[in-house]
């Protein structure tokens, strides 16, 4: 057995036309995995494709690009279905969609508030529910849930943000302990202050915030999204049957530094 090796397995990750989701897309694209990504914008999609079809070029492997806004409960089952069809299987589920408002607690709506708990959460849990299916009849599989440091830090900026993060890790115990009886790995990476879009805009609205990160974080540094690449890998590999329920920091040590 290759540890590593992810020929022949079919992964679908939400939220992969970028930043981390592309990342990690790209790294078990280049250990042998057909990928199905999922966004919102097909524009975006394009660029992403071109880079996992490099990297087709180069192991033979394949990709395609599926619509859905899994704000919808309906739209995260039919993703799944049509990932499971695109390629004949599915045996990993990156749940990497997600999104934030930035404001103080007393001013969020109603809506705001669950539209961002609809976006980083209910979607994890019910892409989840769908795959689960189809990953017990096809032997077993793996599921990734990308928390955050809000999973373990509060922040006044970001309160639902930090609550669906919190509960994407409990969620994954949860997931973790009903499925591992089917051989379904559940485990979650907590990215740490990763240059992308959305820290970009954090960037923007939290005064003094990059000057911050870089003090705190042993590495001396904004991580990037290839820094996903090779955790991603080991979670969707062998390497990883006997890991499950863990929610693994990837934050050049920030949340270890006082």
């Amino acid at each position: 057995m290759k540890l590593f090796d992810l020929t022949g397995r079919v992964a679908l990750v939400t939220g992969g036309n970028g930043g981390l989701g592309l990342a990690m897309a790209q790294g078990m694209a280049s250990c042998g995995a057909d990928i199905v990504l999922s966004g919102r914008n097909a524009d975006k999609a394009k660029a992403a494709l071109d880079s996992l079809a490099a990297l087709g070029a180069e192991h033979g492997r394949r990709a395609v690009f599926i619509a859905a806004d899994l704000a919808k409960p309906d739209a995260c089952r039919k993703l799944v279905a049509e990932a499971a069809a695109a390629f004949g299987r599915l045996d990993i589920l990156v749940n990497n969609a997600g999104t934030s408002i930035r404001k103080m607690p007393e001013t969020y709506t109603d809506d705001e508030w669950h539209h961002v708990l609809d976006t980083n959460l209910t979607s994890a849990f019910v892409c989840s529910q769908a795959a689960y299916a189809v990953m017990k009849a096809g032997g077993g599989g793996k599921m990734i849930n990308t928390g955050s440091m809000m999973s373990l830090f509060g922040a006044p900026y970001a309160t639902p943000y930090c609550a669906s993060k919190g509960g994407l890790v409990q969620m994954t115990r949860a997931l973790a302990t009903a499925w591992a009886k089917d051989n379904i790995q559940v485990n979650a990476i907590l990215p740490g202050w990763i240059d992308t879009d959305l820290t970009r805009n954090a960037r923007r609205q939290v005064e003094g915030l990059h000057a911050k990160v870089e003090a705190r974080t042993p590495a001396g540094r904004w991580g990037v999204p290839p820094d996903l690449s090779g955790i991603a890998v080991f979670l969707a590999s062998p390497a990883s049957d006997f890991v499950t329920g863990t929610a693994i920091p990837v934050d050049g040590g920030f949340s270890i530094s006082m």
